[in-house]
């Protein structure tokens, strides 16, 4: 019923045409998307003549093959013309059952039996710019109505990779480690080769203060990335290169945070009172990872 494809043996048209008409739809299940964020480490899980399809991503570590989700990548998950949970229960279990996992997210519709982890994730659906901006918190709003020195001082430009690279590197959160800053900066320079990325800086005195990146296709506007100067916190660059790329992109595409689980940045884009669309995850520590390399090794030489 659900057939393992190598990713030389997918057939790349009728996965597109499966995505792009799903109920699921995403972004981040897009070939391009996949090829750059997984450096085309990914294989296919499909039912029947690609009536559903799951990519299944993943890294090599001690020699073994385990799914981990790229950086950037929030969701995947089942794609078809309908959510159907037993379909979902059986790729859920074809998953379990034949890969070795870290971590695999599943998208914000799928639904399914089993019971799951959830994350929370925040998105504004197309609508009027006019109507989304009114349903801003009014601390949000007070925010946007920038004072007078900012407004005579500050300019708010569309920028090449190069241009920002440097700022990027200097304000980039939440990377543990260099080699993982340079991977995700990687990751954005061949984005921005492919003309799939947005980058848009908050200048101030001359200076980029804030910057964000957003990926953007037809359906999406995904933020990827919000890089901030601490010093200038007080000056709200931020939130008004958010509302730049909304306004910009609210008439016919999903404004997607891709995020929400840490607490002020939850109530930071809980401010553009977007709609909660929580979304399930498998996810194993890295010592159950080893305790079922080890049980496999265990039952091959039984």
């Amino acid at each position: 019923m659900i057939r393992r494809l190598k990713y030389h043996e997918i057939d790349f048209k009728k996965y597109s045409n499966c995505v792009e008409n799903s109920i699921q739809r995403k972004y981040s299940a897009t070939r391009l998307f996949l090829d750059i964020t997984s450096y085309r480490k990914w294989e296919l899980l499909v039912y029947r003549d690609y009536e559903a399809v799951m990519p299944v991503p993943y890294v090599f570590k001690l020699g073994k093959k385990i799914v981990h989700n790229p950086m950037l990548c929030q969701q995947l998950g089942v794609f078809s013309k309908t959510d159907d949970v037993e379909i979902n229960e059986a790729f859920l279990h074809f998953l379990e059952q034949n890969y070795l996992i870290r971590i695999y997210t599943f998208n914000e519709y799928n639904q399914f039996k089993t019971s799951l982890k959830i994350r929370k994730n925040f998105l504004i659906t197309p609508d009027d710019y006019e109507k989304v901006y009114s349903r801003y918190s009014p601390k949000r709003k007070r925010k946007l109505r920038l004072d007078e020195e900012v407004i005579n001082h500050s300019e708010l430009r569309k920028v090449n990779f190069g241009e920002a690279e440097s700022f990027i590197r200097q304000n980039f959160l939440g990377a543990s480690k260099e080699k993982d800053v340079d991977s995700f900066l990687n990751i954005f320079k061949k984005m921005a080769d492919e003309n799939c990325i947005e980058i848009t800086a908050f200048y101030f005195h001359g200076k980029i203060i804030n910057a964000i990146i957003t990926y953007i296709d037809d359906c999406t506007a995904a933020l990827l990335g919000t890089f901030n100067d601490k010093e200038y916190v007080k000056t709200s660059g931020a939130s008004v290169l958010i509302d730049y790329s909304i306004k910009e992109n609210i008439g016919n595409r999903i404004f997607d945070f891709e995020g929400g689980e840490i607490p002020n940045v939850e109530e930071f884009f809980r401010g553009f009172r977007p709609e909660l669309r929580p979304y399930h995850l498998i996810e194993y520590s890295k010592k159950e990872l080893i305790r079922k390399m080890l049980k496999l090794k265990f039952i091959i030489k039984s």
